[in-house]
């Protein structure tokens, strides 16, 4: 073979083990298991969204979808994980305003930018949530608590367990000048059980932990944070309406990949969430865990991220949170 011949063939060579070597992304992808990163613990809001979304894409892709939660730090340690991933599909994060919105305004540091470190796939839901109180307490209005509060100063612990209710519950404090003492809790669910335990007397769940308490009678719920009533709840008023105008905060969730996320692997993920957002049956589903349903594809999402990170950043000032 002529000196021409044998570079043509190493040529051919180079480009054969250069295909060979080149990662799945196309019309293949997925080709093995995705894990699904979520920041909350089991039974929490994002777990639920987590796991209703992740068995609709394990039904479409034909690949195992595995959700774990990896709680800590407000949610960041979830999200510097996936953010570090290598951008090939196989590890995604499904998380909420908790880890990219609040993050920034909340703590000095954050080990992950929200806008640069991610590629946006699709919001998926918003949650609701409320202001209850345990049952042992004697209030049964908005008005009332304030009242029970100012007469008993330091007295009213009030527990929470992501970023919503840290907010609701700084800004109740600090807007109407009342002595009530925060409580922190990883998640949500166990803030719930101190509430129904008497443990704390005030919370803010969202409707995926606090509603089937509160339809058993173990919880009292006095307000919703959206300014306008929640038709789950449309006897209950809003917090706007009662001793907190203009107060309207709706959270989050939505799934994201690391920066650098193909758009042809984008596109997999998020036509087959779109799908199942769209049948009846998930809506009942997401509905009857707490979830509101809100689809925006990966341009509008990562605009709305945008948006959102100003907005939580403004709302976290205004309660007088200082960063920890």
């Amino acid at each position: 073979m002529n000196g021409m011949g044998r570079l043509c063939r190493s040529a051919l060579l180079l480009l054969s083990m250069a295909g060979a070597g080149a990662p799945a992304f196309a019309e293949d992808y997925p080709v093995r298991p995705v894990t699904i990163v979520t920041p909350f613990a089991a039974g929490s809001a994002t777990d639920t969204a987590a796991r209703l979304i992740g068995k609709y894409l394990q039904d479409s892709l034909s690949q195992p979808f595995v959700i774990e939660n990896r709680e800590g730090a407000g949610g960041m340690l979830s999200a510097e994980d996936v953010a570090h991933a290598k951008p090939d599909g196989y590890t995604l994060l499904l998380t909420s305003n908790s880890t990219h919105s609040a993050a920034p305004a909340l703590f000095k540091h954050v080990p992950y930018d929200p806008i640069t470190d991610f590629t946006p796939i699709a919001r998926v839901g918003s949650f609701p949530s409320f202001v209850a109180v345990s049952n042992d307490l004697p209030v049964q209005s908005m008005a009332e608590l304030v009242a029970y509060a100012k007469a008993n100063p330091g007295k009213l612990a009030a527990g929470y367990g992501n970023s919503t209710g840290r907010i609701t519950v700084e800004t109740i404090k600090r807007r109407l000048n009342l002595d009530i003492v925060p409580v922190a809790y990883r998640s949500n669910p166990a803030a719930v059980t101190d509430l129904m335990a008497g443990h704390i007397q005030m919370g803010v769940p969202d409707f995926s932990t606090g509603l089937p308490m509160l339809k058993a009678g173990k919880i009292r719920p006095l307000a919703v944070l959206t300014k306008q009533r929640d038709p789950a709840l449309p006897d209950l008023p809003t917090l706007d309406a009662t001793v907190m105008p203009g107060y309207d905060l709706l959270a989050w969730t939505g799934i994201f990949g690391p920066a650098g996320l193909p758009q042809n692997v984008v596109d997999r993920l998020a036509a087959p969430i779109q799908k199942a957002l769209a049948s009846q049956e998930v809506r009942d589903r997401f509905r009857d865990g707490g979830v509101e349903i809100y689809w925006t594809g990966p341009a509008g999402f990562a605009d709305y991220v945008k948006v959102e990170l100003v907005k939580w950043t403004t709302l976290i000032k205004a309660a007088g949170i200082e960063p920890e």
